[in-house]
């Protein structure tokens, strides 16, 4: 039985600061489960810093043992995402979690007005998080009641969207980065957006590149990660 992992490189009981690139169709407590069950037999805490939807990818803080202690801090940095809001059609999820539920025309809109409207998000403002989020209300994620089909009013909450880059226009696809403070949903970013337009959008792809002075051109790959601490545990 391995009783403790500590190497040169790892020290997961005294706590470790680990970047993982999210992969898609995970949601970031099935990252820190598999990281926490590649660990066992030993008991070690495992957290994350700031959630990723399922849908999206790319850089999360996890923190270990005594570094635990730590995920406010993290969590409370300036975030940059990367990604792909799709004008003319909505969803109630703003992602494509859900299916469409409406279809407006965006032809009409010219690559000027994209960005003239885009500028117009920049600044510290009110915005209220989608339904189908991890918000508890009650004492529940509002997602659950969302799916029941049961209203849900959200509080909005401050942001600040501090850059809103339109990297490129694709048809119906704007390609975006966004730097914005902890707590802002980029799906909420896009649906007001799709509105300001004057037609509708959803967000159809989602990376989070950067946390602080984070940046997940330093992260792991989970599966890689695993196959580490694998390895580590036959050695000991």
């Amino acid at each position: 039985m391995v009783e403790n992992i500590t190497t040169t490189e790892f020290d997961f009981a005294r706590g470790e600061l680990l970047l993982i690139d999210k992969p898609v169709g995970w949601t970031s407590f099935d990252v820190v489960n598999k990281i926490k069950f590649s660990l066992r037999p030993q008991r070690i805490k495992v957290g994350h810093a700031g959630t990723l939807d399922p849908l999206a990818t790319g850089l999360l803080i996890i923190c270990t043992g005594k570094f635990t202690k730590k995920l406010e801090g993290f969590q409370n940095e300036d975030k940059v995402y990367e990604g792909i809001i799709t004008l003319g059609k909505t969803t109630p999820s703003y992602d494509l979690e859900t299916p469409f539920d409406g279809e407006f025309p965006f032809e009409h809109l010219s690559e000027a007005k994209i960005r003239e409207v885009a500028q117009g998000f920049i600044g510290v403002q009110m915005q209220t998080p989608p339904v189908h989020s991890a918000i508890k209300v009650d004492g529940e994620r509002v997602y659950e009641k969302a799916r029941r089909g049961e209203e849900v009013t959200l509080k909005q909450r401050q942001i600040e969207i501090k850059s809103f880059e339109i990297t490129s226009l694709d048809g119906a696809d704007i390609h975006f980065r966004i730097a914005c403070t902890k707590g802002t949903y980029i799906r909420s970013i896009a649906h007001d957006f799709g509105k300001a337009l004057g037609s509708g959008a959803h967000l159809s792809l989602l990376r989070r590149t950067v946390s602080g002075d984070l940046d997940v051109k330093n992260a792991w790959d989970l599966d890689d990660l695993i196959t580490k601490i694998k390895a580590l545990k036959d050695q000991a």
